[in-house]
């Protein structure tokens, strides 16, 4: 096996570390519920029952939305947003700078991208070789382009994109929701452990550490939490909310912002049965994204799309849908509902 080779195995591994001791947490904290509370400290069945059935409620929403995040896939760019073969040869061969860049524009111009570099040039990834779709950006850590790019996260040993950023966003909330339940239900017991109303047993340990450990935990992930939702209001990535997307006219922090209530939806879908369940409800396809500052016609990328190679086997959720399914039009500042789908939207022109 090649040093270079069993370097790389070695940081795969390594990098499941965080997600082992989460897991760990998480696991004793099930058991000094569980048993040690629930079986051997709380005398009153009824109390205990509703206890437990309350705590595997939160217990099972917490888990299942910390593994979708974990498991589910990044997506990257389709096919379409690679070079053609010849512009591609063309790319390589060509040593300066402003001949590439014609190369890149001139492929530029049949995918919806809008966004450049600080610089106003066309963003390229040379590890990839694709032009980068509107808010992707490449992952040193996941070694690929991540559509919708939010961070590389090592709490889940992934990076929180397009693909899992509702989950992501879900599992924050669950894990805020999971440590108030703990901490509402356990402070009674924490009390009287700590005030000697209850004799010092092999459960006083696991009582008070998982109360203090749940109301740590809760204070952490309620301030990113918050963050986090104040970034779905604002339809803005935690790369963007530090860096604001450049476009043809400059940068703009407020590039991708559509109201409050298209904002949400399209991280959490337009069927709001579907927001609390870790399913994938998102709006678009992570290729192309409505703006406040450019026309982009979905439809007319979906085709630009199609005809260069993208199909659903590309691994992109729900990729056969346009981006949002939205028309951009003009109409006197108001918006048009349609069956529960807006199919039109004013576009701001201004910065």
């Amino acid at each position: 096996m090649a040093p270079s080779h069993a370097l790389r195995c070695c940081k795969r591994a390594l990098n499941w570390v965080p997600v082992l001791f989460i897991n760990l947490v998480v696991g004793w904290s099930y058991y000094a519920y569980v048993v040690e509370l629930c079986v051997y400290t709380i005398p009153n069945n009824a109390e205990r029952i509703s206890y437990l059935v309350i705590f595997h409620i939160f217990f099972f929403m917490f888990t299942w939305s910390y593994w979708k995040t974990i498991c589910s896939r990044p997506s990257g760019p389709s096919k379409a947003f690679c070079l053609p073969r010849a512009e591609k040869e063309l790319y390589e061969r060509e040593e300066r700078a402003e001949a590439q860049q014609e190369i890149l524009k001139k492929v530029a111009r049949n995918l919806p991208v809008y966004t450049r570099t600080a610089g106003g040039a066309i963003r390229y990834c040379h590890s990839c070789q694709v032009i980068k779709p509107d808010r992707c950006h490449h992952c040193s850590t996941c070694e690929m382009c991540v559509l919708k790019m939010d961070h590389h996260c090592p709490w889940v040993n992934n990076c929180v994109g397009f693909s899992n950023y509702k989950y992501f966003v879900l599992f924050l909330a669950y894990a805020s929701l999971y440590c108030v339940v703990i901490c509402a239900t356990v402070i009674q017991y924490f009390i009287k452990f700590w005030t000697k109303q209850l004799p010092d047993t092999h459960a006083k340990f696991h009582i008070l550490f998982l109360f203090f450990v749940a109301a740590l935990f809760f204070i952490s992930i309620l301030s990113l939490l918050s963050y986090h939702l104040w970034l779905v209001g604002k339809n803005r990535t935690t790369i963007e909310a530090f860096r604001a997307p450049v476009f043809a006219n400059g940068p703009d922090k407020n590039g991708f912002s559509l109201g409050f209530s298209r904002n949400v939806a399209e991280v959490f879908g337009d069927r709001a049965k579907y927001w609390i369940f870790p399913v994938f409800s998102s709006l678009g396809d992570g290729h192309s994204f409505l703006t406040r500052l450019v026309h982009i016609d979905p439809e007319q990328a979906k085709s630009v799309l199609q005809q260069n190679g993208k199909s659903p086997a590309d691994g992109e959720p729900n990729s056969s849908v346009p981006a949002n399914n939205i028309q951009h039009t003009v109409d006197n500042g108001k918006e048009k509902i349609d069956g529960g789908q807006m199919v039109s939207v004013t576009v701001n022109s201004e910065p």
